[in-house]
């Protein structure tokens, strides 16, 4: 009986420790949770949004908040007027401007980092259904008998841009004189005009939509006044990951677009909707050291997923050709992006590569120019021909020194990465190779590079974004991280020279 109750007490006592020893687990593991991660935070993402696409951002704001959790605050003014606060305060995760010109200044103060694009729009002159002045174009509204309202070219992207338009005509000082009232934001300009308070007014082509009340005036002098409308992920935001899922959203063709379009606005051609979207990569097998670090990062950013395809360009060209269309291209050299270029938009060249001779360390055979490859017993590795820019570029390049016959002869090894032709020759299999500069950087303490000092042989690296993507704007963004100065570090320490996206 004393030993039944001993072994339940202990029993118990054992249960309450346990218990207790999970709860604390837990509670350690959510403390221990990166605030940023954006798997599951529901923290609401504040918006700087252009008062003029109110109505369209509310309505999808609303239905990602009903989708995912994530609460969207929304903050509206003046295109200017936002920038100028969160420059200020130093908080907020998205700017929507109502024109690119603000992201600019935005950049240029070093406040944002990605970009979506979404929609066009152009600024018009409205009066009120039924034109009860029977305004006819800019001398009207120089009239007394007229009132004018507009945006304030200081706060609103359609203020500005009327003022920019109307400077350049040499008419700004006469319209400014007549305008009756300069509002903060272009949508009281439309209700001023809409309520009968303005005869007439400056506004988005768009809000013929969202305002049937009502009528585009002819102008012919504002027919090349245009916005692009796009939005931005401030530096500022504590969780890039999940601002970067709503701009996504936003700009997605199947999602927020079609909201925008439903509200006057001309939308681009945006990606399709994924909460986590995938991305096929082909690259050159050589490029693989240069640019694993920066995908990755771009991965945990973006919260996508790249799949990499690392192969000889020849074998990548023939499974293209057999239908496999990824979404990007990272060519070893610009003549295997030529190949495909039917299945890319245009190609952005990132990098070269120089090639060399690899020897071993000590170089036992005494090589110091293509000529010593000639040697008799010579044991040498190349690329292949049809499988690789290296092999195509070696024969190319052997040929134009006039020593392919010469050396051809010593080739015992032909491969389809010049990886694969610097582990031979490290285990003594070879006696020295044809390859990139870049792959003797993770061998150098056993290897040692013979220089070839022509101009054929050098590689280009095109980067290029696949025609049939279904995500080309976030194919493009990975681009844009592959063309940044850390990727440019990452570049060179690997053995390239930097192009930085040069056509």
């Amino acid at each position: 009986m004393l030993r039944r109750l001993y072994s339940g007490r202990i029993n118990g006592a054992w249960l309450a420790f346990l218990g207790s020893s999970i709860l604390l687990a837990a509670l350690i593991g959510l403390l221990a949770w990166p605030a940023g991660s954006g798997e599951t935070s529901k923290t609401p993402l504040l918006v700087y949004c252009a008062a003029g696409l109110k109505k369209s951002v509310a309505a999808v704001a609303k239905e990602y908040e009903k989708e995912t959790g994530v609460p969207v605050q929304l903050n509206y003014g003046g295109s200017q007027t936002l920038l100028a606060e969160f420059e200020i305060n130093k908080r907020g995760d998205l700017y929507l401007p109502a024109d690119d010109s603000y992201l600019d200044m935005a950049r240029k103060k070093d406040l944002i980092a990605e970009t979506i694009p979404l929609a066009t729009m152009k600024v018009i002159l409205a009066a009120k259904k039924g034109n009860p002045k029977g305004i006819k174009g800019l001398d009207d509204l120089l009239k007394d008998s007229v009132k004018l309202s507009q945006a304030n070219p200081d706060a609103a992207a359609t203020g500005k841009l009327t003022r920019d338009k109307m400077e350049k005509l040499g008419r700004w000082d006469d319209l400014k004189k007549h305008t009756t009232v300069f509002k903060s934001t272009v949508n009281d300009v439309a209700a001023d005009v809409k309520i009968g308070s303005a005869d007439a007014g400056f506004v988005w082509d768009a809000f013929l939509v969202q305002y049937p009340e009502l009528e585009k005036i002819p102008v012919p002098e504002l027919e090349d006044v245009s916005a692009r409308m796009s939005v931005a992920v401030l530096k500022s935001s504590p969780n890039a990951t999940a601002a970067l899922r709503f701009a996504r959203y936003l700009g997605a063709r199947d999602k927020g677009l079609k909201e925008i379009e439903r509200n006057g606005f001309k939308p681009v051609d945006g990606d399709v909707w994924k909460d986590t979207p995938e991305l096929r990569l082909m690259a050159g097998a050589m490029l693989r050291p240069a640019i694993e670090e920066t995908i990755t990062a771009f991965e945990k950013r973006e919260g996508c997923k790249v799949t990499r395809v690392y192969n000889g360009c020849g074998i990548l060209v023939a499974q293209m050709r057999a239908g496999q269309h990824p979404d990007a291209y990272f060519a070893c050299d610009v003549s295997f992006m030529q190949q495909v270029s039917d299945l890319f938009l245009d190609s952005s060249e990132i990098s070269t590569n120089q090639l060399v001779i690899l020897v071993r360390k000590g170089n036992p055979k005494n090589i110091h120019s293509l000529k010593d490859l000639g040697q008799p017993n010579l044991r040498v590795g190349v690329g292949h021909e049809k499988q690789c820019a290296l092999g195509a570029l070696t024969k190319n390049m052997l040929e134009t020194a006039g020593r392919y016959n010469v050396v051809a002869k010593n080739v015992t090894v032909t491969s389809p990465t010049g990886d694969m032709l610097v582990n031979q020759l490290r285990t003594g299999s070879l006696d020295a190779v044809i390859a990139y500069v870049s792959n003797a950087t993770a061998s150098k303490d056993e290897v040692e590079v013979v220089e070839i000092t022509l101009e054929c042989a050098i590689a280009v690296q095109p980067f290029a974004v696949g025609k049939d993507s279904a995500n080309p704007l976030l194919t493009s963004r990975l681009l844009d991280a592959i063309k940044a100065r850390d990727s440019e570090d990452r570049f060179k320490k690997s053995g390239f020279k930097w192009q930085g996206g040069s056509k």
